[in-house]
């Protein structure tokens, strides 16, 4: 194998690593400056703000005394604070408080008030949680929401064209059925058999004509999974299954009951892609399990592509409440999916490769950039919110362990002894490279 043969799977090397510490750079930066930053407003002085780790390649200290630093291992970042005795705050220095005075030791971790302590360690997945509401607004506010009426907007390529269908056209009753919003046309678009050509009754230039359509979901790739059979085979948005292991497909419910009936058996695809020749794969669904919006996961075999209309809706614009509601709504979806799948992995519900490390984690980040730059921001507000709810898990060296030990401290009137601190900080830190390792073990394995 000569180097000409490297260059396409070096560079999308570099590529995926360039996002993965890209995403991790602005999750880690946030996470970092809320502490910081509530631990300043709480009288708390930070003497590092650290992105990275090792050895420093570029440091300034600003006119409070905090050295900001970036180092050479991108992969996280820490604040240490006076009196610390390392960057985890696992500790106070003991040398270093002995020399301080009662009103210095105030601006310690180790000599604040109780709630200064507990603000500063919450404020990073707080923090984290901000970032994603923030994230998932900005793109509801770029991109809009469908309006309430289906209307067609920019359409899609399809290998027997849209008939008569045109951009603008309100939809009002397929096969004469009415849809006077999107939940009827979904629900019409299920009753319905699926045929090649659909009777579509619209509303243009203030009158109403009955034209000609496609389905309403054809068997179009409108995204592919990262990770997926279908990326593997090289599948990308715009293609459209024209039949599989010869059976013709004619909408995305005909494909999804023919891979759902296969079980995981492998798959002949015939595959249009406009402006080239039609061509074939060969792809294997994979064991995939999704959680449901009501809770819970459903265990299904697919080849990771999703479909949609075939044609772009018509958009409104979001305002700022409506678009902040909207990302808390789908924080809030990502927190209770997250938690819903470690509780079906604990009891063996759902697999354990559903717990991806950092190959796997690095592998989506280079897909989501690829994918486009609202698809990498909307990955980039996911995993914000699955760091910060990690980061509240109650173990020993992450802030949710922190906040175990200060609400011990609240209740007990005195904070745990430091050799009950150490041993538990020790635990906390093997279990938690324990699951990095289970977790690179499913990336490598699964």
């Amino acid at each position: 194998m000569d180097l000409v043969t490297l260059l396409p799977s070096f560079g999308n090397l570099l590529y995926t690593l360039a996002a993965f510490v890209i995403a991790l750079s602005v999750i880690v930066t946030v996470h970092e400056f809320g502490h910081y930053i509530i631990g300043r407003w709480s009288g708390i002085h930070a003497e590092v703000f650290s992105l990275g780790f090792g050895p420093v390649i570029y440091s300034r200290v600003d006119r409070r005394g905090t050295r900001w630093q970036v180092a050479a291992l991108p992969l996280g970042g820490y604040v240490k604070f006076l009196g610390d005795a390392n960057a985890a705050s696992a500790g106070a220095d003991e040398e270093t408080m002995a020399q301080l005075t009662p009103g210095e030791k105030r601006h310690t971790m180790h000599g604040a008030p109780l709630w200064a302590r507990a603000a500063t360690v919450a404020a990073g997945p707080v923090f984290n949680f901000i970032l994603s509401i923030a994230l998932f607004a900005a793109i509801f506010m770029t991109v809009g929401v469908a309006t309430d009426t289906p209307s067609v907007g920019a359409t899609h390529a399809l290998p027997g064209g849209i008939g008569g269908l045109r951009s603008g056209d309100e939809i009002r009753a397929i096969e004469g059925r009415p849809t006077p919003d999107y939940p009827a046309l979904h629900e019409v678009a299920d009753a319905l058999p699926t045929l090649e050509r659909m009777q579509y009754l619209v509303a243009r230039a203030g009158g109403e004509a009955t034209v000609e359509g496609p389905a309403v979901y054809p068997a179009r790739v409108d995204t592919v999974s990262p990770d997926s059979a279908a990326m593997a085979a090289g599948l990308r948005p715009g293609d459209v299954i024209l039949a599989i292991d010869g059976a013709p497909v004619r909408s995305f419910a005909e494909l999804q009951g023919i891979v759902k009936a296969a079980g995981g058996a492998p798959l002949d695809l015939r595959v249009w892609r406009e402006g080239e020749a039609e061509f074939e794969v060969t792809l294997t669904p994979k064991r995939t399990d999704l959680p449901l919006r009501e809770g819970g996961f459903e265990t299904r075999f697919l080849i990771g592509i999703g479909g949609g209309f075939f044609f772009e809706p018509v958009t409104r614009s979001v305002g700022p409440l409506e678009a902040v509601s909207a990302g808390a709504g789908q924080v809030s979806f990502v927190i209770t999916s997250s938690l819903s799948a470690l509780t079906h992995m604990v009891t063996g519900a759902i697999s354990s490769c559903n717990l991806r490390g950092p190959l796997g984690i690095a592998e989506t980040s280079g897909a989501a950039a690829s994918a486009g730059f609202t698809d990498f921001i909307w990955f980039l507000a996911v995993l914000s919110t699955a760091v910060g709810l990690m980061n509240l898990f109650p173990i020993p060296v992450l802030d949710g362990g922190h906040l175990v030990f200060h609400a011990w401290e609240w209740a007990a009137g005195k904070p745990p002894p430091d050799g009950v601190m150490r041993v538990l900080m020790l635990l906390g830190l093997v279990l938690v490279l324990s699951l990095m390792a289970f977790g690179l073990t499913n990336d490598l394995f699964c």
